[in-house]
């Protein structure tokens, strides 16, 4: 039975998955865009500063922004193998005594999680069918900041979604990703009282933060 609805993720996002991550993280660092998200959220990381990272898989963006001065974490993921490998990380880190683990979907375990200053989900957008509810209720829980990841709103990104699930179905797995408008995302901000700040691309990915400070100008694209 699946009691947390996380299976398709779980499929996925197995232990095998989660060990590759991991070696890749201590040979490089972080990804291109996860890179450009903590560049975009440095502004905000204010001693003591609580984090929410959901879907935050080995725990790169917490533990960097924690490492950073941030205070408290909290990590919800729908991976058992990535949290188990996230607290490993925390526990070689030393950073294991400010870090919460909560297994399973965030949308349905949304209630019980309380607000924070930052909010990260890097790449996550693109792993959930209902975006209403993922944005809508993880950006209500950003007090300061809302930093996002996901798929740029084009038709070659539109694509090679649809060539991935596709791949996906032959493989009978249930897990599918989505390539959900740009628009109706920053629709779904705003209606948590958030504001675009500042923003970079690259050819796949969209990298955006939001905050609650009265916006002034729209946010500039990088290249």
């Amino acid at each position: 039975m699946d009691a947390c609805g996380c299976d398709p993720f779980a499929s996925i996002f197995d232990r095998r998955t989660a060990d590759r991550d991991r070696d890749r993280y201590r040979r490089k660092g972080p990804d291109a865009t996860t890179r450009m998200l903590l560049e975009l959220l440095a502004p905000y990381r204010t001693a003591g500063a609580t984090v929410l990272d959901i879907g935050g898989g080995i725990g790169i963006v917490h533990q960097a922004l924690l490492r950073a001065g941030a205070g408290h974490a909290v990590l919800v993921d729908g991976s058992p193998a990535y949290l188990a490998v996230a607290r490993d990380e925390a526990r070689r880190t030393g950073l294991l005594e400010r870090i919460e683990f909560v297994e399973g979907d965030f949308v349905r375990r949304a209630d019980a999680i309380d607000p924070a200053d930052i909010v990260a989900l890097d790449r996550v957008v693109c792993c959930y069918p209902d975006v209403d509810a993922l944005v809508g209720l993880s950006a209500a829980r950003a007090r300061t900041a809302y930093g996002l990841v996901l798929p740029r709103d084009r038709a070659v990104v539109r694509l090679a979604i649809r060539l991935e699930n596709l791949w996906f179905r032959l493989r009978r797995k249930a897990y599918r990703a989505y390539a959900h408008p740009s628009a109706l995302v920053d629709e779904l901000v705003a209606g948590a009282g958030l504001h675009p700040r500042a923003e970079r691309r690259t050819l796949f990915w969209r990298v955006v933060v939001y905050d609650r400070a009265p916006s002034t100008e729209a946010a500039t694209p990088g290249a």
